[in-house]
């Protein structure tokens, strides 16, 4: 598939996967990288990508963060959780999503 098409389905759906992925639990960027990673069969994402859309999120108010230091006196994380109006606006988005994703799958198979 053309590269660029690629990049434009990722984009469009990347916000609301990781907002889905973190209503589930808190996770720090490279635990979630991982996670969808694992997750997601026809992409990987890396954490170049990640950060970007994290940043826009949190400015957004649809998630937040806090700081959580290991008891092995390792390296403090950022973890990263949605909040209820993430939740809300990932709720619209995917329902949103399904309806054109219906749509295209009509418009193809006819």
């Amino acid at each position: 598939m053309n590269d660029n098409i690629t990049r434009q389905f990722k984009k469009g759906i990347l916000e609301i996967v990781i907002l889905k992925l973190l209503s589930k639990k808190e996770m720090y960027g490279y635990e979630l990288v991982s996670e969808l990673n694992t997750q997601a069969r026809s992409f990987s994402i890396k954490e170049g990508t990640l950060y970007p859309i994290l940043y826009r999120l949190e400015d957004e108010a649809l998630m937040e963060t806090h700081w959580k230091h290991p008891a092995n006196r390792g390296q403090p994380k950022k973890y990263y959780s949605v909040t209820g109006k993430g939740k809300k606006v990932m709720t619209e988005a995917y329902a949103q999503w399904k309806a054109i994703t219906e749509d295209i799958i009509r418009i193809m198979e006819d």
